[in-house]
C-alpha cells in the first residue's frame, strides 16, 4: 500500500515540476534553466521541512514515504541528494558527505556526457 501512495504522490510531484518549469519559461529568461533551479531549491527546502516535521510529529510511514520519496522524489531528486548529504554531515561523516557531492556532480556530468555520445552514435 505504501508503494501505491508513493507512486500517486510521485506523479503529482512530476506534474508540479512540469508546471513550475512552464511557468518559469513563460515569465523568466528562457536562456537559463530557472525552472530546474527553482524546483531544486524548493525541493531542498521542502524535504528539510518534511523530514523535520515527520520526526517531530507523528507522521505515518505512509505519509512520510508519500511526501518524501513520492511527491518530492517526483518533484526533484536533487532534494533527496541534498538531504542525505546533510545527514552525513550532521552525523559527522564529513569525508563520505564530500565524496557524495563530488561523485554525484562529476559522475552525473560524466554519465550525461556518455549518454549524449552514445545517443549520437546510435542515430549516426
Amino acid at each position: 500500500m505504501v508503494l501505491l501512495w508513493v507512486m500517486i504522490a510521485g506523479g503529482l510531484g512530476s506534474g508540479a515540476r512540469y508546471l513550475v518549469g512552464q511557468w518559469a519559461a513563460a515569465r523568466l529568461d528562457p536562456s537559463f534553466p530557472y525552472g530546474t533551479l527553482l524546483v531544486n531549491l524548493l525541493g531542498c527546502f521542502a524535504i528539510g521541512l518534511a523530514a523535520q516535521l515527520a520526526s517531530s510529529t507523528s507522521w505515518s510511514p505512509e505519509l512520510r514515504a508519500a511526501v518524501t520519496a513520492g511527491f518530492l522524489g517526483g518533484f526533484t531528486t536533487y532534494s533527496s541528494f541534498n538531504h542525505e548529504t546533510l545527514l552525513l554531515f550532521a552525523d559527522g561523516f564529513t569525508g563520505p558527505a564530500l565524496l557524495n557531492v563530488a561523485v554525484t556532480l562529476s559522475g552525473g556530468f560524466a554519465a550525461g556526457c556518455l549518454g549524449f555520445v552514445a545517443a549520437r552514435q546510435l542515430v549516426a
